[in-house]
């Protein structure tokens, strides 16, 4: 039996044992804690404060401000102007339906626009403004700041909005903005990035295409909350930065001048510098007015530009596809020219019609042209005569040529919506039809029908490389007045070109021909066209300083029947929808070229009637405003 003495040693040491564990742990844990505040207070300070911030703190991203778009001489074509919005804080308005009620009251806010407002309200978060209206009247405006103190949580704003020109006559070329879809933002990143309530990107035509550098940087409103997330004080307003500016190459003058002059027609008409490539005017009509989309168009307007049969959306210039007609004969020229097929000497019987292969095929003049050398084939455009030269030329070789000269692809490949169009021959066929060629196409291609089809930018871009002597050229249509070395060389090019002096083995330009001597002929035959007597735009012909020379066409949208042939139904006498396209190119000044033109005038008849007349008062302008535009193209120049 133990002692009492061992008994209490032992107790004693049990407890001693006891007592120092726990001293030990109450030590750790203290470490511990210790360690944990150190991490927390220092290590994790930045990001504890971060996420204190952020709950202390709000912001939200302000609508940018888009850059502005001007015409060559400096004229603004797209520009920003005051509008007035509602905005609304719906954590700050206590009883929704009541604001409602009260502003069906003083605005125009009727139960769609409400439901549209409620939609938004469940995808944003409460503190995050909502823009109730973007286009207040001034009167609604006005009254809206007369009973404010009657709601909570809205705010009257002076904001900005896009601007164009009302006459349209641009709308085509410059596009439209409108409000950001979710496609638009699932396909861009910017857009992504930046997305704000309210914001406007590019639909189309250059708004859409510079949209990225033309749309601005937003800027940040920050403000103070408290721990129910009211606004206490705004705290910093950070200015966004805003987009680009742009300068493009249209003459809004020439613009407007074209467009008021077939306003009542549906076509196009395109006019460029053949030197530098400058696009002087590009009219597509009917037209529309794009301010109508900046704020949500009308179901009304939608509905009356979709149904209008002239198509006023459709950008004609890049997207109208037309066979070219008598307009490709030029090429056709050149290209058997170039391949040694037949010589300008050559002479053909034009009788109104030919039977090749079981086929007949007509001359668009009844009973025939006579005797026809090349020269005169191509100035009284004698389809019968282009039908041998086709036949003796092949359509592959015609498609080379005319690929050369620009057709068959995109002039300026940066908008969505121009069109390739298509230049035939035999690979082509048989890729896109499965079919072999046949040689009675051959011999409708070569009067620019069958499977043929171009812009009527792309028919200015080929007329123009015949009239500045056959070099390839670079159309643009933003203009970078900072770029002196461009003008530079324009100019000198300009010289060298009208006076023969031109150096072919120039490394800074590429020959488009094989014989120089061909080039001229054939600018020779299409001076015969419009300058003498028998010539096809006889009729449209300048004189003095204005004289040009130019080709026309009829592109013909059905096959002729026995029946009309007999009736012999002029163009003017069949439904609208029925009548032939009317084509004319032209460059001018005939003995100094500088500026290339097509135009295109759907179911506008012949070529000579529908669209020469058109294209020689356009002209007129364009050479009353040369010297004009060469005169402030130096002074930028000079600035430079």
């Amino acid at each position: 039996m133990r002692s009492f003495s061992e008994t209490f040693q032992n107790k004693s040491k049990l407890i001693s044992r006891r007592m120092f564990i726990l001293s030990t742990l109450k030590i750790g844990v203290f470490i511990s804690i210790i360690s944990r505040l150190f991490y927390l207070q220092i290590s994790e300070n930045i990001k504890y404060r971060s996420l204190s911030d952020k709950n202390r703190f709000r912001e939200w991203k302000l609508v940018p401000q888009r850059g502005i778009i001007e015409d060559f001489f400096g004229e603004k074509i797209a520009d920003n102007t005051q509008t007035f919005q509602l905005h609304m804080i719906p954590e700050d308005v206590p009883n929704i339906e009541a604001l409602f009620f009260k502003l069906s009251k003083i605005i125009d806010f009727n139960e769609k626009k409400k439901n549209r407002i409620i939609r938004r309200l469940k995808k944003r978060k409460p503190w995050e403004p909502i823009i109730v209206s973007d286009n207040l009247s001034w009167s609604e405006f006005s009254r809206l700041n007369l009973f404010l103190h009657e709601m909570q949580g809205v705010k009257p704003v002076v904001a900005l909005a896009r601007k164009y020109f009302a006459d349209g006559s641009s709308s085509h070329i410059v596009g439209y903005v409108s409000d950001t879809s979710v496609e638009d933002l699932e396909n861009s990143e910017l857009l992504r990035e930046i997305n704000v309530p309210g914001l406007k990107t590019g639909k189309n035509g250059l708004e859409k295409f510079l949209n990225d550098a033309i749309i601005g940087k937003p800027g940040i409103q920050r403000f103070e909350v408290n721990a129910f997330g009211k606004r206490i004080k705004e705290l910093k307003l950070v200015k966004g930065i805003e987009g680009e500016n742009f300068r493009i190459t249209i003459d809004q003058e020439i613009q407007k001048f074209t467009s008021e002059l077939i306003k009542d027609k549906s076509g196009s008409v395109c006019v460029m510098d053949i030197y530098t490539g400058d696009i002087v005017a590009v009219v597509s009509c009917p037209t529309f007015n794009p301010n109508k989309f900046v704020h949500g168009i009308s179901e009304e307007d939608w509905q009356a530009l979709i149904k209008d049969e002239k198509k006023p959306l459709i950008n004609k210039p890049m997207s109208g596809l037309y066979p070219p007609g008598s307009t490709i004969k030029p090429i056709v020229a050149l290209s058997a020219l170039e391949n040694d097929v037949i010589s300008p000497k050559l002479v053909i019987e034009c009788r109104g019609s030919i039977e090749l292969y079981g086929q007949k095929y007509h001359c668009w003049k009844e009973k025939g042209h006579g005797f026809m050398n090349l020269r005169s084939a191509i100035k009284q455009s004698c389809d019968i005569y282009f039908y041998e030269i086709s036949r003796r030329l092949g359509v592959d070789r015609m498609s080379v040529t005319a690929k050369q000269f620009g057709l068959g692809k995109k002039v300026l490949g940066s908008f969505n919506e121009e069109r390739s169009g298509v230049v035939p021959n035999t690979e082509w066929k048989r890729k896109n039809i499965g079919k072999g060629w046949v040689l009675g196409e051959t011999l409708i291609t070569g009067i620019g029908q069958g499977y043929f089809q171009t812009t009527p930018l792309q028919l200015c871009l080929m007329i123009a490389q015949l009239a500045n002597g056959g070099y390839e050229i670079k159309p643009r249509i933003i203009d970078d007045k900072y770029a002196v070395q461009p003008i530079i060389d324009a100019w000198r090019e300009e010289f060298t070109f009208r006076n023969n002096n031109l150096d072919e083995h120039s490394p800074n330009l590429k020959r488009l021909f094989r014989n120089k001597g061909n080039i001229k002929f054939v600018l020779d035959a299409m001076y015969g066209a419009t300058n003498e007597p028998m010539g096809t735009s006889y009729r449209s012909r300048l004189t003095k300083e204005y004289v040009y020379a130019g080709k026309t066409g009829t592109s013909q949208i059905r096959t002729i029947t026995a029946e009309e042939r007999e009736l012999k139904l002029k163009q003017k006498d069949l439904p609208y929808k029925r009548r032939d396209h009317a084509l004319f190119l032209a460059f001018a000044p005939y003995k100094n070229p500088r500026y290339a033109i097509s135009v295109v005038i759907e179911h506008g008849g012949t070529g000579s009637s529908g669209a020469a007349p058109i294209a020689k008062k356009v002209i007129k302008k364009v050479l009353e405003r040369h010297q004009l535009r060469k005169k402030y193209q130096l002074d930028l120049f000079q600035e430079a």
